[in-house]
């Protein structure tokens, strides 16, 4: 069904129609204009972000599972771009305003959610406001809240807490990424605080955090005595807190539900227990198989979060099999919706990442193919191309090929005097890469380089060359309608 739109065509290239505010920060134009609206739009979008998934960390990724002549499912994609992502006010950009821009259009400062660019990020443990203060900025319109407008189904799912700055940015508004209550009661339909853009609440939510939905009584972090997973059951949503119960759902007669595996993050896929946490790409069938079933459409946004944690962490084993995860997700996505969509023409498909880390992969290394549990592959001492031996720096210590601009793992003095290191040492699980820059332990940084894009499905071609994050939500309204 052809469907046109005006919202969409009608935005300036300042990418900020929905800000209300003339006085706002004017946001910059995206590299890419909007095209004219396709003929026919896409009834479905799934939009898949790796969080901190930088082109360095899939390269690497991708040699791990499958070596370096390999492929990962992202690197078949046909449709490609590269996404400038910059905040409002930083060069680098932390989660909040970068997912934020692709679910707006809107340029925001750093730690702040959905909201206009004058905002200013406040400090959560303030007695604020409306969540911000007075005075202090206003709501955009997330497109999330627009397929609800539009009557489409909509789902969230992630491996973080489900209050985390990403899942947060499709469907609240707060001036800190930290203030998680107020996050989660902003889901909660009818409730105190809901954001009533949601009509009658998100269909699907799925990942950790629910600390954030308890009472500290009950071991959450509610200071307000609200349980807000039963205010949720009240409301018709089914609920799971673990595999057992998530399988049970049966997605014929569930039209709503909400799944809290853990109390704050789940597990990095290295570590997770598949009998008590599902997997992502188990969520993310889950998720598909139940919001199909709107003859409307929907919008799914799918995070792959804990790729970012792990670099934070320079522990890159964790890091490349969280990306593997996230990979095996967008596999496991197109497979269900071909099922009933066989060619895509109903379904737009994107995969991005918000940000860059500081990963690199260091030279020259000879080919080491896949990592497997008689080799540590990319994880690995570095190896001459030229000899095989193993390669030494200015102290005459080996050292590996991944690495990290900054890290906590630097030594301190002649590296001499340390142990040298070895292939079992750097490969397992809770090893941190050694960095250029010491910082605190977890203090790894975001990077500022442009992030890679990738999509398949209808409309999938007005993903092109290089544009700015806020030019995302344009295109993604353009392809779909919504």
């Amino acid at each position: 069904m052809k469907r046109l739109i005006l919202s969409a065509l009608a935005c300036s290239v300042l990418a900020a129609c929905n800000s209300s505010d003339s006085s706002s920060t004017p946001t910059p134009a995206p590299t890419t204009a909007p095209t004219a609206a396709p003929e026919t739009q896409a009834k479905n979008v799934i939009f898949f972000l790796g969080d901190g998934m930088g082109i360095a960390t899939t390269t690497a990724a991708r040699i791990y599972a499958v070596g370096e002549d390999g492929e990962l499912t992202m690197d078949t994609l046909p449709e490609s771009a590269f996404i400038k992502t910059y905040s409002n006010d930083a060069m680098v950009t932390d989660s909040a305003p970068s997912m934020a821009a692709y679910m707006t259009g809107v340029k925001m400062n750093n730690e702040v959610i959905s909201m206009s660019p004058e905002t200013k990020a406040m400090d959560p443990t303030k007695d604020l406001t409306s969540n911000c203060g007075s005075g202090n900025g206003k709501p955009v319109e997330t497109i999330l809240e627009i397929a609800k407008a539009q009557g489409l189904s909509t789902g969230v799912v992630t491996t973080t807490r489900v209050t985390h700055a990403t899942p947060a940015a499709t469907y609240s508004h707060v001036c800190h990424r930290d203030a998680e209550n107020d996050i989660a009661a902003q889901f909660v339909p009818g409730g105190a605080g809901f954001n009533s853009k949601l009509g009658d609440g998100v269909d699907v939510l799925l990942g950790g955090g629910r600390q954030f939905f308890q009472t500290v009584a009950a071991g959450g972090k509610r200071a307000d005595s609200r349980d807000l997973i039963a205010e949720l059951k009240a409301k018709g949503y089914s609920y799971a807190s673990n595999k057992a119960e998530f399988d049970a759902i049966d997605v014929s007669k569930a039209k709503k539900y909400i799944g809290l595996f853990t109390s704050s993050h789940m597990s990095y896929d290295l570590d997770r227990d598949a009998s008590k946490e599902p997997s992502l790409a188990d969520m993310t069938v889950k998720a598909v198989q139940t919001l199909r079933q709107n003859k409307k459409g929907y919008f799914l946004m799918v995070e792959g979060g804990r790729i970012d944690h792990a670099l934070h962490e320079t522990t890159a084993r964790k890091a490349l099999q969280d990306t593997v995860a996230f990979d095996k997700a967008i596999k496991a996505a197109i497979d269900e919706v071909k099922k009933t969509d066989p060619t895509l023409k109903n379904t737009l498909i994107v995969f991005t990442a918000d940000h860059d880390h500081t990963l690199v992969l260091n030279g020259y290394a000879a080919r080491t193919g896949k990592t497997s549990a008689s080799s540590p592959g990319v994880l690995g001492l570095l190896r001459n191309y030229t000899d095989g031996k193993i390669a030494t720096d200015a102290d005459g210590m080996p050292f590996t090929i991944i690495g990290f601009g900054n890290g906590e793992n630097r030594a301190q003095g002649d590296r001499k005097n340390f142990a040298a290191l070895d292939d079992n040492a750097v490969f397992a699980s809770t090893y941190h890469q050694e960095a250029a820059i010491r910082v605190s332990a977890g203090g790894e940084t975001h990077g500022g380089t442009n992030v890679y894009l990738g999509a398949i499905g209808n409309n999938a071609d007005v993903f092109h060359g290089v544009m700015d994050n806020t030019n995302v939500f344009n295109l993604l309204r353009q392809a779909s309608g919504i």
